[in-house]
């Protein structure tokens, strides 16, 4: 019975405030180094890829033309691997300053929505669609102005 109650008090003094919040800032500190670790993957193996299409593309002899992907499917490559960059700017932010900076996430959303823009094919999709993603490309840049004052000030 007395190591139980030993146990409980151990227990009990890790969820102190100041304890519990330096262990919750490990945490967030341990999983903003693992998701770095996973980004940083997926941007070599998108790097990769994107060379390997680039590559093959631009040596080897096609009747079709130079590409045999259209240059729009290459620039959305090229965007995903630039918006992965904007999201390990993002950790790297938190990981330095301990607090989302809400101007990088703004920017990096921007950059998916131009990107969507830049890749949108209209016989796939409905104009409602090409619609909707200019709102939001408005949305984002009015919030990205409002954003920018503030900081300036």
């Amino acid at each position: 019975m007395e190591k139980i109650k030993k146990i409980f008090a151990i227990v009990a003094r890790q969820f102190e405030d100041a304890k519990f919040i330096k262990t919750i800032h490990g945490v967030e500190n341990l999983v903003s180094k693992v998701l770095s670790i996973a980004l940083i993957i997926v941007i070599l193996v998108s790097l990769a890829d994107l060379i390997v299409i680039l590559s093959r593309d631009l040596f080897t002899l096609e009747p079709k033309g130079l590409f045999t992907k259209t240059l729009i499917e290459i620039f959305g490559l090229f965007l995903n691997i630039l918006i992965a960059l904007e999201l390990l700017e993002n950790i790297t932010a938190y990981l330095k300053k301990h607090i989302v900076q809400v101007e990088l996430v703004v920017v990096t959303a921007l950059i998916a929505v131009a990107r969507k823009i830049i890749i949108f094919d209209s016989n796939k999709f409905a104009k409602d669609d090409l619609i909707a993603l200019a709102i939001a490309s408005l949305a984002l840049s009015v919030s990205y102005f409002m954003i920018r004052q503030s900081n300036s000030k």
